[in-house]
C-alpha cells in the first residue's frame, strides 16, 4: 500500500471526547493497494473515535456499493454495503496487533494509519460467493443434497468387535452408554 496521509487519524490533536472523521472511498481509494479485491466502489465510512487515557475506540460505519463481477456469468454488478465494525487501540510499550481488532500503539504514536483497516473490513463484508442480484432468487441446483449430514457411521448387528475379549476398561465406558 502508497502512504496517503488523507486517511491517517492525527492523535495529536485528538481530545479526551468523541469526534467523528468522515472520508470517501472512491477509486482513489481502491488504487492505494496494489492487489484490490474491489476496483470500483462508492462509499462512505464514518469513523467516531473517542480516546480515553489508556484506550482509543475507533467505530467504523462503512455505507456504499462496490463494483463487482459475477461468479455465474461474468457480468458486472453493484453490491451494496452496510458495515459496523469496532478496532480498540491501547497504549503500550511497543506497536503491535494483539488481536483481530484490536491495536497497540505507544503513548508518543503521533499518527494512525487507517486505510487499511477500511480496505480490510471492506474485503470482510464482501460475498463469498458473488451473484447478480437476477440469480440470487434461483432455486438451488440440487435441492435434494444434504446440506447438513456430512458423515455418519452405521453399527451393524454382527459387529465383530463384540466376540473378542475386551479390555475391562473399556467395558466400563461401554456401559455408561
Amino acid at each position: 500500500m502508497k502512504k496517503e496521509s488523507q486517511y491517517d487519524l492525527n492523535l495529536v490533536k485528538l481530545g479526551p471526547k468523541t469526534v467523528r472523521f468522515d472520508y470517501e472511498l472512491g477509486p482513489d481509494f481502491f488504487a492505494l493497494f496494489e492487489t484490490p479485491l474491489v476496483e470500483q466502489g462508492q462509499l462512505h465510512a464514518e469513523v467516531d473515535a473517542t480516546r480515553t487515557e489508556r484506550l482509543l475506540t475507533l467505530n467504523f460505519h462503512i455505507t456504499g456499493t462496490v463494483g463487482l463481477a459475477c461468479d455465474r456469468s461474468l457480468d458486472e454488478y453493484d453490491q451494496p454495503l452496510d458495515i459496523e465494525e469496532t478496532l480498540l487501540v491501547r497504549f503500550g510499550d511497543e506497536n503491535k496487533e494483539l488481536d483481530d481488532n484490536v491495536l497497540q500503539i505507544t503513548p508518543d504514536t503521533q499518527v494512525l494509519p487507517l486505510a487499511q483497516h477500511l480496505y480490510d473490513y471492506i474485503g470482510l463484508a464482501l460475498p463469498m460467493k458473488r451473484l447478480h442480484p437476477r440469480f440470487q432468487n434461483e432455486p438451488d441446483e440440487y435441492p435434494d443434497a444434504p446440506t447438513k449430514h456430512i458423515f455418519s457411521t452405521s453399527r451393524d448387528q454382527d459387529d465383530s468387535d463384540d466376540d473378542e475379549p475386551a479390555d475391562p476398561r473399556w467395558a466400563a465406558l461401554r456401559n455408561l452408554n
